[in-house]
């Protein structure tokens, strides 16, 4: 008994259609990839899925610019219209300058001498003599900062002192005073309590002595 016919249209569940999706994907690839490899052929599969991502497969030995220009000129259709041909142009250009930048960039390092003619070392050495002397200003430029920032601190030191004291000293000279004031209340009343033993003493002998008297 055969399968069914399934009906070709829209799987309205969404996982059902990611599954689907990505079962069908792949399938589509690995054919691309079989007929490429036992057929020689230049397949170049591009998918989208309903979310915006990309699958690619192409063949190993050709690349996706050499396909749609070969189907553009076997079709006929231009692919590419003049403010694209711009853009990719102006790609290019900005990619070999950044190129050439990259080079630069390992000359001035030090790198990929060897291959450098004399005279093309010329403005290698006056860009590092520039960039040296840039450093050299800054340096000074820091220090100089520095030394007024030091000269700053010496003039405003004895103010800043100065205030110190001046909102400090009262509060010192208070727990001064006070702390002299506990010292002096502590010898009153020691030298009172010493005063009245010194008393009781005086007061039990003189009543001795009367009474030495009276016998």
């Amino acid at each position: 008994m055969g399968r069914g016919k399934i009906e070709i249209k829209r799987i309205e569940n969404s996982t059902n259609r990611q599954v689907t999706f990505s079962k069908r994907r792949n399938g589509i690839i690995k054919k691309a990839r079989e007929i490429s490899i036992l057929c020689e052929a230049q397949v170049s599969v591009v998918i989208f899925s309903s979310s915006g991502k990309m699958s690619e497969y192409r063949s190993p030995s050709t690349s996706l610019s050499e396909i749609l220009e070969r189907y553009q000129q076997n079709s006929g259709e231009k692919l590419w219209d003049a403010k694209h041909e711009s853009l990719s142009a102006e790609i290019d250009r900005i990619k070999k300058e950044n190129d050439n930048m990259q080079i630069e960039l390992r000359h001035l390092k030090g790198e990929d001498l060897n291959s450098l003619y004399p005279k093309e070392l010329i403005p290698i050495e006056e860009a590092l003599q520039i960039g040296l002397t840039s450093v050299r200003e800054k340096q000074m430029e820091i220090w100089k900062m520095h030394k007024n920032n030091v000269k700053m601190l010496d003039i405003y030191f004895p103010l800043i002192c100065a205030i110190y004291w001046l909102l400090f000293l009262p509060q010192m000279i208070y727990i001064s005073l006070h702390v002299q004031e506990k010292l002096l209340e502590d010898e009153n009343k020691q030298l009172t309590y010493m005063l009245v033993n010194l008393l009781s003493d005086d007061l039990y002998i003189s009543n001795n002595f009367h009474s030495l008297l009276m016998l």
